[in-house]
């Protein structure tokens, strides 16, 4: 019983050993992870706010003694004075003038150790630039004592610059090259002694105020220009422009203020050019699409259009309170003018014209999709290629009714825009469709009425270009003649 006894003691000893041992070689081998110490970190203000103008704000950066800190900024227009440190800070921030019409932010971020902290630096708007009417007094020097009448008789016969300055896009968006002072000078050579000059302006440096880029004013005002240096008349319109001109109750107060806003600026622009310039305010007036007689709604709107122009351009002051001014019929239709057309009061008298257009028949005229109706007028030798109506006697018939209505009542009549596409397809047609020019061009002459030819630049089969605008060259020139040999212009 004693060896036994013996041996469980010298086994529990070695046991109670073991374990000793153990212990303190695990205690002494563990390495205990150590803590990253925490940082306090605060920002005050976490947002700073600027006017336009910019300036100077701080913020303060509050962190332990003794802790570095750093600072991040990307934003150009803020500088910063320190963007790094050791313990707390007060920063100043320096934000530069804003000088868009639109807010902007930029986000500073502080860090100290594993925390990091965002500033929000925001600052407003520049103001949009508000277009201020200057109106000065009234200047009739270099106006001319001629009425409305008198001014028609000598603009003789004109052209149209179509398709081009009134291109949405660009000048040569619709596939016309830039118009020349070469072009302007053979227009001139070739007998023409106004050109219209029909113009997009929707080319705004701030949309909300239909500011009108400057660059593309001086554009306009170049080719002004050329017909001026020429000794000719030039006719500036708003043109189709997108048909934003839409005559109904629900656009009525939009429009008028849109027109307001940007015939302040051409009319200020142009304030001191003499009676040769000439403004139109509007070009073929209607609701897209629809070609019916208009309802009282539309024309009622559309002379609305007519009274804001002309109110608009005499205010300016200058030589636009004398400037001879040209106001549109509904959708330049005759019978319309005849029939709806309102004569808004003007502060001068015998100094407004109205602009009608004519291209009657169609189906001879402008009709591309097939060239079935060819012939016109009294020479013609085929029923089936010709037109029962629009002949010779209509043609008098209706330049008789705007004479009635108007020249005869002292106000000059612009036949703003007529023409026929060529055929050149058509075998025989180039003789009918000078017939035809002949007796318009002749007929509104007749009836003291300013022709303008409408030409959009392109020369081809179913175009209406008489010059050949890259070359400054004419393209038609028996077309010109006929125009010419009229025996009635000047």
């Amino acid at each position: 019983m004693r060896k036994i006894k013996s041996y469980v003691l010298s086994l529990i000893i070695l046991c109670f050993t073991t374990l000793v041992f153990a212990s303190c070689g695990e205690s002494d081998e563990t390495v205990k992870e150590e803590e990253t110490p925490k940082v306090a970190l605060s920002i005050s203000p976490l947002s700073l706010m600027f006017e336009a103008d910019g300036g100077v704000k701080n913020f303060d950066i509050k962190v332990d003694e003794m802790t570095t800190w750093e600072l991040s900024n990307d934003a150009s227009w803020i500088t910063i004075t320190s963007v790094s440190g050791v313990g707390n800070e007060n920063v100043t921030i320096q934000v530069a003038a804003n000088d868009v019409t639109a807010s902007r932010t930029a986000i500073i971020t502080v860090v100290a150790g594993e925390k990091s902290i965002n500033v929000t630096v925001n600052q407003e708007a520049a103001p949009e630039e508000e277009y201020v009417v200057e109106g000065i007094p009234a200047d009739a020097t270099q106006m001319s004592s001629m009425n409305s009448l008198q001014v028609v008789s000598d603009m003789g016969i004109g052209w149209n610059v179509g398709n081009s300055l009134e291109a949405i896009g660009s000048e040569t968006a619709w596939g016309n090259p830039l118009i020349t002072k070469d072009l302007i000078d053979a227009v001139k050579a070739a007998g023409f002694n106004t050109v219209r000059i029909p113009v997009a302006w929707s080319k705004f440096s701030d949309t909300e105020n239909y500011t009108i880029k400057t660059e593309w004013m001086a554009r306009v005002q170049e080719v002004v220009d050329y017909v001026i240096d020429n000794d000719m008349y030039a006719m500036l319109n708003i043109h189709w422009d997108g048909g934003w001109m839409q005559p109904t109750y629900s656009k009525q107060d939009e429009v008028n203020k849109r027109l307001t806003l940007m015939w302040e600026q051409i009319a200020v622009n142009f304030r001191d050019y003499d009676y040769h310039l000439l403004f139109a305010g509007t070009n073929e007036v209607m609701v897209n699409g629809d070609y019916g007689t208009p309802i009282k709604e539309y024309y009622t709107v559309q002379n609305s259009f007519n009274k804001t122009f002309l109110n608009t351009v005499r205010a300016t002051g200058g030589r636009n309170a004398y400037r001879y001014l040209v106001i549109q019929g509904f959708n330049t239709n005759i019978d319309h003018a005849v029939n709806f057309a309102v004569i808004p009061e003007d502060t001068v008298e015998n100094r407004m014209m109205m602009e009608v257009h004519y291209y009657d028949p169609y189906n001879f005229t402008l009709n591309e999709s097939n060239d079935d109706i060819w012939q016109w007028g009294a020479n013609a030798t085929d029923a089936g290629a010709t037109e029962t109506w629009a002949n010779e006697s209509y043609v008098d018939s209706q330049f008789k009714k705007m004479k009635t209505k108007f020249v005869d009542n002292n106000i000059g009549v612009i036949l703003g825009e007529y023409g026929a596409i060529a055929r050149t397809n058509v075998e025989g047609h180039k003789a009918y469709r000078e017939t035809y020019i002949n007796y318009v061009t002749k007929s509104a002459l007749a009836h003291d009425i300013a022709p303008i030819y409408w030409d959009n630049g392109y020369t081809g089969d179913h175009a209406f270009g008489l010059f050949n605008r890259a070359t400054a060259t004419v393209a038609y020139p028996d077309l010109i003649q006929a125009m010419m040999n009229t025996g009635l212009s000047n």
